[in-house]
């Protein structure tokens, strides 16, 4: 008689969201803005909880948050808030001590970026996968572009070497507690952390890097709209 497979583990995803997204203009915090019909974060969490492996959303905002709209639940998982702060590693540090106390300091937590609403659900198994027997990690993609440098004029001054360079992408993940001190970490030294993975890596860590699909933008300017809008048509 054959053994039945063990079940998928499944993780808690914390979702940064307290930003206000100032180069795409005008009141409106960018993550609240139409995206083929639907809010950009709405398309960005229904993506996330649409994954068998994430077990629930974590999502931090703003103290001023006034377009938030009050959902409890996607695809049947949990969805929880949690007042963030004026930095990135402020919002992700509260969503971490907001997580539910089930989730402990060893388990596996991905953190995903609320303006990347493309990620593909075949990146995030990925992720899972290769991490969960490393240390942690992040999704990428090796640069393949020619990089410059430029001077304040935007003036090209210099070929950069792209050799192991990659563009950071998200979700990254690791465990709660590790990445819980590393922030505290860092918000202590006074030390400004652009990703979770630098954080990661200012404590000692080497994040691996798992190559992912390029067309995971993270929406910054109002021409990314329409970009996301058609890759949101032909991703899963």
């Amino acid at each position: 008689m054959s053994t039945p497979p063990l079940p998928s583990p499944v993780f808690w995803c914390v979702v940064p969201a307290a930003g206000r997204g100032t180069r795409v203009g005008g009141d409106c915090p960018k993550q609240y803005l139409p995206l083929a019909g639907r809010a950009l974060i709405m398309h960005t969490l229904d993506r996330l909880a649409a994954h068998p492996q994430v077990a629930g959303l974590l999502v931090t905002l703003n103290a001023s948050d006034v377009h938030w709209t009050d959902i409890d639940s996607l695809h049947g998982k949990p969805v929880l808030t949690a007042v963030g702060g004026n930095e990135r590693s402020d919002s992700v540090l509260a969503g971490l001590h907001a997580l539910p106390a089930v989730v402990g300091d060893d388990a596996f937590v991905l953190v995903h970026d609320a303006a990347r609403p493309c990620v593909r659900s075949a990146d995030i198994s990925r992720l899972i996968d290769c991490v969960t027997v490393d240390d942690g990690g992040l999704l990428g993609a090796p640069l393949r572009d020619t990089l410059k440098r430029a001077d304040a004029a935007a003036r090209s001054m210099a070929t950069e070497p792209r050799d192991e360079r990659w563009r950071a992408f998200t979700p990254q993940m690791f465990r709660r507690g590790e990445l819980t001190s590393a922030l505290r970490d860092v918000t202590a030294r006074g030390v400004k952390v652009s990703d979770e993975a630098m954080a990661m890596e200012l404590a000692g860590f080497a994040p691996l890097l798992v190559e992912g699909a390029e067309d995971n933008i993270k929406v910054t300017t109002a021409a990314d709209f329409a970009l996301a809008e058609f890759l949101l048509a032909r991703t899963a």
